[in-house]
């Protein structure tokens, strides 16, 4: 199927960040592989979002706190900086999450101003990639369902951190029983930049 950019699309780039970056604290093996679909569709879009992680340092998703994860993406912190190879002039707004001690920070949407602002835009449909297609990625595009937007999750631009090898399997296969679309950035046309809000 092929989807074409509309000027009541966003695209949504999920935690594209050194922590989440092979040699980072918490690096997905194949995460650099995401640079060139996104790099190459994010210019076409109307509105672009950029969420990030941007925690306290005693963040309750951390291992020292009793959490599952080591420390990453302290707000301020080198890890927690976007990679420079994801051009930030196309992005229209940085979403921060996870910046509350005891917010998971998973999703773009859990106590951000990501659902308003696309609202306030007309935005009617979301794609979304990034980092971890079984997490964050995940995360942002059910709860992205739920609040009734239209959902693309852009596979080849999204790479999973596959804890268990099946893990990323398993993501799509829930992002699909919600209703939402997967689709590679091949199948995606037409560009929208000429309206970019």
């Amino acid at each position: 199927m092929t989807y074409t950019i509309r000027p009541d699309d966003a695209l949504i780039v999920v935690d594209v960040q050194h922590d989440f970056l092979p040699g980072g604290a918490l690096g997905v093996a194949e995460g650099e592989r995401i640079f060139e679909p996104i790099d190459e569709l994010a210019p076409r879009f109307a509105r672009v979002y950029a969420t990030r992680d941007w925690h306290p340092p005693d963040h309750s998703s951390y291992a020292e706190q009793g959490g599952p994860w080591p420390v990453h993406c302290v707000a301020g912190t080198h890890g927690a900086a976007f990679d420079p190879r994801l051009d930030l002039q196309n992005v229209d707004v940085v979403v921060d999450k996870g910046i509350d001690r005891e917010t998971d920070g998973y999703s773009g949407f859990a106590a951000t101003s990501l659902e308003s602002d696309l609202r306030e835009h007309g935005v009617k449909r979301v794609f979304v990639c990034g980092l971890a297609t079984d997490y964050c990625v995940k995360a942002t595009a059910l709860d992205a369902r739920a609040a009734g937007f239209e959902v693309v999750v852009i596979e080849d631009a999204s790479a999973a951190v596959n804890v268990d090898p099946a893990d990323e399997e398993r993501a799509l296969r829930e992002i699909r029983s919600a209703g939402a679309a997967v689709a590679r950035s091949g199948e995606i046309a037409g560009d929208a930049r000429l309206v970019r809000r």
